[in-house]
C-alpha cells in the first residue's frame, strides 16, 4: 500500500457520478477510466454510484447478479490498484451462490471496498431494503418500488480503516436510517458516512440533501452520497436525482453537482471535526439516563 497523497489531518474524496448503461463491460470501463482520472487529480478515496455497473431495477438484480469474487469485484480489485486509492465500489447485486440457478440462492445489493493495493477491505450488503409507495402529486410522480421483491437485506454496520481514520459505508434507502451513523460516528469512531445511492426524481428532490445534512449534523461527521449521471432517456425505468453531495460536520453543502456525469471533489478536513465538537459539545451532554444509546452496543 503507498502512502497517503494528503496530510494525516485531512484527505481527498472523489464522488464519481457516472452515467450507467445496459452494458456491463461498458460501465466498469467507463468506471475504471473516472476512477484513474479521480486519482490522478490527487483523490485520496473515491466512490463509484450505486449499481454502477448494470441499470437499477428489480428486473435486473437477478440477470446482473456475480458473486462477491467475481468480474466486477475484480474489476474493481484492478482499478483501485491502478489507481493507488482506496476505493469504494458502489455496488453491484450480488448472487450468494456461484450459480444463479443454485437452490437457495440469495440476492444483494452489495459496496465492496479495496485498498490501494487492491485487497478488499469490507463488504456491505444493504441493510434497509427501498419498498415504498409514493403517491402522485399535482406537484410530483409518485413511485412504487419493492427491492425486496428480489433482494435480500444485509445483516451488519459495516466501516473500514484508513490513515485519516474509520469509514463508515451505507447504500442509499440505508440513508434514511439515522442509527446506522449513530453507531459508525460513535461506537466505530468514523470520521465520515459515505452513501453510494440512487434516489430517483420523486424522493431525490424532497429529501436527498436534507437527509446528508441532517446525518452530518446528528454526529458531526462528514457525510457523503454518490449517485449515478441522471439519464431520463431511460423511458419507463428508473431515474436517478444525481446531485452527489459532500456535506461537513456543520451540515454545510462543501461539494455538489447537478444531474449531468460529473467527478466531485472535496477535502475532508478532521481539524473540521474537532472544532464542530469543541463549539457545539453534543457528545458529552447526550442524556442516556432519559433515553437508550443506540451506539452502545451490539443488538442481542
Amino acid at each position: 500500500m503507498t502512502a497517503p497523497s494528503s496530510s494525516s489531518r485531512s484527505f481527498k474524496l472523489a464522488l464519481v457520478q457516472m452515467r450507467v448503461t445496459a452494458s456491463k463491460a461498458f460501465n466498469l470501463a467507463a468506471a475504471r477510466a473516472h476512477v484513474l482520472k479521480a486519482a490522478s487529480s490527487g483523490a485520496d478515496i473515491v466512490v463509484l454510484p450505486e449499481c454502477f455497473n448494470s441499470p437499477y431495477g428489480t428486473e435486473h438484480f437477478a440477470e446482473n447478479a456475480e458473486s462477491i469474487d467475481g468480474p466486477t469485484a475484480k474489476a474493481l480489485s484492478t482499478m483501485a490498484r491502478e489507481a493507488r486509492t482506496y476505493l469504494i465500489g458502489g455496488s453491484f447485486p450480488e448472487s450468494s451462490q456461484s450459480s444463479q440457478s443454485a437452490e437457495n440462492n440469495k440476492y444483494y445489493n452489495t459496496c465492496a471496498i479495496f485498498s490501494p493495493s487492491g485487497d478488499l477491505l469490507a463488504v456491505h450488503r444493504k441493510l434497509h431494503l427501498f419498498d415504498i409507495n409514493v403517491p402522485a402529486t399535482d406537484k410530483s410522480k409518485g413511485i412504487v418500488f419493492r427491492e425486496s421483491d428480489v433482494l435480500s437485506p444485509g445483516t451488519t454496520p459495516t466501516h473500514f480503516t484508513t490513515p485519516w481514520g474509520n469509514i463508515g459505508v451505507g447504500i442509499c434507502y440505508d440513508l434514511r436510517f439515522p442509527e446506522l451513523a449513530m453507531i459508525a460516528a460513535r461506537r466505530e469512531s468514523c470520521v465520515a458516512m459515505i452513501y453510494p445511492g440512487a434516489f430517483n426524481m420523486t424522493t431525490g428532490p424532497l429529501h436527498w440533501e436534507l437527509l446528508l445534512r441532517s446525518r452530518a449534523l446528528d454526529n458531526q461527521i462528514y457525510v457523503a452520497a454518490c449517485s449515478p449521471a441522471r439519464d431520463e432517456s431511460r423511458q419507463g425505468g428508473y431515474v436517478a436525482y444525481g446531485h452527489s453531495t459532500v456535506v461537513d460536520p456543520m451540515g454545510a453543502v462543501v461539494a455538489t453537482t447537478e444531474g449531468p456525469e460529473a467527478t466531485v471533489m472535496a477535502e475532508v478536513d478532521l481539524d473540521r471535526i474537532d472544532e464542530t465538537r469543541t463549539s457545539i459539545p453534543i457528545s458529552t451532554q447526550r442524556r442516556f439516563d432519559v433515553y437508550r444509546d443506540v451506539a452502545s452496543a451490539s443488538p442481542s
